[in-house]
């Protein structure tokens, strides 16, 4: 890559950080009281846990989905086309059956909060690399494999919740959509050291991502132990994506939408400038998304339909544009 074109690429992240702290910026003081400081104060502590929470679920599911587009060597699937979000609903929906929405797993936040990422990132890196490894990495069986746990996670949620409390149900309603209204600033402290734990553990991995996408023989030729490295960074990736979908719940599209428009705006390989530009896409989504659910529809339309919407209408676009090429 010639240095035009990084320059170029350094210049397009500058102003994706731009938008990002002007879509910032936007949520924290629009409609807000400047003339009283309580009003005001009141406002910042609403407001600003809030945003950290779309900061982070941004940069974990689009650093995630890029990463795991880079792993199976494809870039029209992310984790949630593989099952990841049903996963999320069919825990939920076990734990309220069989303990009830009162129970201590269900009411505290923090021992949910922790539940869900451990159990989504023990079974997601259990059937993913199982799936992985009988397929060889085929993207065909591997989206086949995946349509088959979604329907199947899914049937699993849909008896279940016929045959749960009515009252049960609707405690439950509120948690299987994803929500950015009620946080726990609690939760934002263990999800910061958990992804930084995950981050520092996977360092030399990660910088290996470059070298890895040019295929296993090749990586293999360099030096690398390509199964090891696999099998590490997908463990990564579900523990990332199990703690975006703990937190605000699950966010379909999203990670294909941010990954594949970082792919197409900054048209390089380097691994560093795409994880960057995908979570400034989705900071900017996310964000920007909920400054206009909150102060243009009021509530009523919450931002995970957009983006579930667009991504539904993003994806056969990207299907048929890849035919072309």
């Amino acid at each position: 890559m010639n240095t035009a074109a990084i320059r170029s690429n350094r210049h397009k992240l500058l102003i994706l950080t731009a938008l990002v702290l002007l879509c910032g910026l936007g949520y924290m003081l629009v409609e807000v009281s400047f003339s009283n400081p309580k009003l005001f104060a009141y406002a910042m502590k609403l407001r600003a846990p809030k945003l950290i929470v779309m900061l982070i679920t941004a940069f974990t599911i689009g650093g995630a989905s890029l990463v795991f587009q880079s792993i199976i060597n494809n870039t029209i699937v992310t984790p949630c086309l593989l099952g990841m979000n049903s996963l999320y609903t069919l825990i939920h929906t076990t734990v309220v059956f069989f303990l009830g929405s009162s129970s201590i797993i269900a009411s505290n936040a923090n021992l949910s909060f922790g539940v869900d990422v451990i159990l989504m990132g023990i079974a997601a890196t259990v059937i993913y690399s199982w799936i992985f490894k009988k397929t060889r990495h085929n993207v065909l069986y591997v989206l086949l494999v995946g349509t088959v746990l979604t329907s199947f996670f899914g049937s699993i949620q849909t008896t279940l919740t016929r045959l749960m409390d009515p009252n049960e149900y609707d405690s439950l309603l509120n948690t299987l959509v994803a929500s950015f209204s009620n946080i726990n600033s609690e939760i934002i402290v263990f999800s910061l050291i958990l992804l930084a734990a995950v981050i520092f553990a996977l360092r030399k991995e990660l910088a290996l991502l470059d070298v890895l996408t040019l295929g296993k023989e090749q990586a293999i030729n360099l030096g690398v132990d390509y199964d090891r490295c696999i099998r590490r960074l997908l463990l990564g990736v579900t523990l990332c994506i199990a703690v975006a979908t703990a937190m605000v719940g699950p966010i379909s599209f999203l990670g294909l939408i941010i990954a594949n428009l970082s792919r197409q705006l900054l048209k390089t390989f380097r691994h560093t400038q795409l994880v960057l530009g995908s979570a400034l896409f989705g900071m900017i989504v996310l964000v920007g998304g909920q400054l206009i659910v909150e102060h243009v529809y009021s509530y009523s339309v919450p931002v995970s339909v957009f983006i579930t919407v667009g991504g539904g209408l993003y994806f056969p676009y990207l299907l048929l544009t890849r035919k072309k090429v």
